[in-house]
């Protein structure tokens, strides 16, 4: 025959714990261990969970979800960026005034295609001492969209952004601005270089 053992403090804490939470099969009360004193505070209540969903009253028009974008679009990046050039040549600039002096279409090119032309297309420009170039990368084909994460258009559009701010381009270049509305809008950037 198996001794029987006296809980421990902790042990029948934890037995309180547990048979608070517990469902009797039957009315009357289940007895707690000997050892251990009946609990003398009651548990504390629990605050009413809050609802996942607005109340919806009947005849009401069904609201269209909320959309929770936590990437910002390339132009609010681009316009977060800190202005590192002459305030009045950037606003010039992004109203299309001034006209760029080379560009380099990167329509139809795939990532590994169109990195090392745009760095060879950078350099140069530099090099000559141009100052404001164009980079056309188009907007991207509207793919369909039906699966759960939601995919960006234009691959070359994200990128080109970040491949200009990093080495060996980003020592070249001052500033990078989506392209005025004549120069391709969404689907162009200027580039502003740095003087030689």
């Amino acid at each position: 025959m198996a001794r029987r053992r006296h809980l421990s403090p902790e042990e029948a804490d934890l037995w309180r714990s547990v048979a608070r939470t517990a469902r009797p099969l039957h009315t009357a009360r289940l007895p707690l261990p000997t050892d251990a004193e009946p609990a003398s505070e009651p548990p504390p209540a629990l605050a009413p969970a809050k609802p996942r969903l607005p109340p919806f009253a009947l005849g009401e028009k069904a609201r269209s979800p909320e959309r929770h974008d936590l990437a910002p679009t390339l132009p609010q990046l681009l316009g977060q960026a800190p202005l590192r050039m002459d305030a009045g040549t950037h606003a010039k600039m992004t109203r299309g005034k001034l006209a760029p002096e080379a560009r380099i279409d990167l329509h139809g090119m795939t990532l590994a295609e169109a990195h090392p032309e745009l760095i060879r297309f950078v350099l140069n420009a530099h090099a000559a001492g141009l100052r404001l170039v164009l980079v056309i990368t188009g907007k991207g084909k509207q793919r369909d969209d039906s699966g759960p994460i939601p995919q960006r258009t234009g691959a070359l559009r994200h990128q080109v952004p970040h491949w200009l701010h990093l080495p060996p381009l980003g020592p070249v270049v001052l500033q990078v601005t989506e392209a005025h509305l004549k120069h391709g809008g969404g689907g162009a950037y200027y580039v502003y270089l740095r003087r030689r």
